[in-house]
């Protein structure tokens, strides 16, 4: 460092002014990077500008139509655009039972795969595990829709019988839950795997067996982390379109019995632009509207994530 200051010293020239000329020197590289950043970020924000706009603005035709209002749309419990009955409840409860079955299957499952990679795993196991892991999520959505259907329906009838619908809540929520596994292990073994091994050491060093470690000081320790993915998961598992089309059903039913058949939000919409139903009607214009809820919905969750994370989150040295 000394070397490069004297190099880059004039006679009678102080530090202070050759930081200041290094300053004003146009660094082009760094100023092509700089800018091509700054578009990269730009281009996200206006592009989510964007959908939010069209999404409120085709919400906003849907809304005044004749017999529309906000008061029913929130709380009626009937779901039949074409004959005026704008009940969202009916959709939304669907969303909820089969959200909260997948975050029943994938919470433990992609916590118990997560402790077990960063804590017992070797590291040659986890070299292998780990990606084997994640091909789960990389299996197109259709192909878990009718893994659903024909596969989880037929095993779950063992012991339901006839009182499950051959297209029901239940399996399409397990099957989803199956899906966001390697979501939510992957980011909680990188939240577990980031925990400083003194935190450990500590622990054995107070006579702490490795599973009193593990879920006494590295789970917390990793909380803000773990966190995040349940709720990146519970983001993903609301959006999920496909498996839900498949395997769920495709008519609105307000009930919270998992065994009976119900439709998504993302069901519905799915369904409605499949090309059978006319421009500029209620159909039509009623997926706008659940497209809006939707990503309100979405946009709280990251909401919440962010501030969950900021306030759970220690710093190590």
């Amino acid at each position: 460092m000394e070397v490069t200051l004297n190099h880059l010293k004039r006679p009678e020239e102080s530090a202070v002014d050759v930081s200041r000329r290094l300053q004003k020197r146009t660094r082009w590289g760094e100023l092509f990077i700089q800018t091509f950043l700054f578009l990269c970020g730009a281009v996200s924000i206006f592009t989510t500008l964007g959908i939010v706009y069209e999404l409120g603005k085709e919400a906003l035709l849907f809304f005044q139509m004749p017999g529309v209002t906000l008061v029913e749309f929130f709380t009626q419990t009937e779901w039949q655009p074409t004959v005026g009955r704008f009940g969202v409840l009916p959709l939304v409860s669907a969303t909820v039972v089969t959200t909260v079955i997948a975050m029943l299957v994938a919470v433990p499952f992609g916590l118990g795969s997560a402790i077990y990679l960063s804590e017992y795993a070797s590291e040659k196991a986890r070299k292998i595990l780990k990606p084997a892991l994640e091909v789960l999520a990389g299996i197109p959505t259709v192909v878990y829709g009718y893994f659903a259907l024909t596969t989880v329906t037929p095993f779950l009838r063992i012991f339901f019988g006839e009182a499950l619908n051959i297209y029901n809540m239940l399996s399409a929520g397990l099957t989803m839950g199956i899906m966001i596994i390697p979501l939510v292990a992957s980011i909680s073994e990188d939240a577990l795997h980031a925990v400083p091994n003194s935190l450990r050491e500590g622990a054995y060093a107070m006579g702490a067996t490795r599973l009193e470690t593990a879920l006494q000081v590295v789970v917390p320790a990793a909380l803000s982390g773990i966190i995040a993915g349940f709720i990146l998961g519970f983001s993903r598992a609301i959006g999920e379109t496909m498996i839900v089309a498949i395997a769920a059903g495709s008519g609105p039913n307000f009930t919270f019995n998992p065994l009976q058949s119900a439709e998504t939000m993302t069901g519905y919409i799915a369904r409605i632009s499949g090309g059978d139903v006319a421009y500029d009607t209620p159909d039509y214009n009623s997926i706008f509207a659940i497209g809006l809820l939707l990503f309100g919905i979405s946009l709280i969750l990251n909401i919440i994530s962010r501030r969950v994370s900021s306030r759970l989150r220690e710093v190590y040295e």
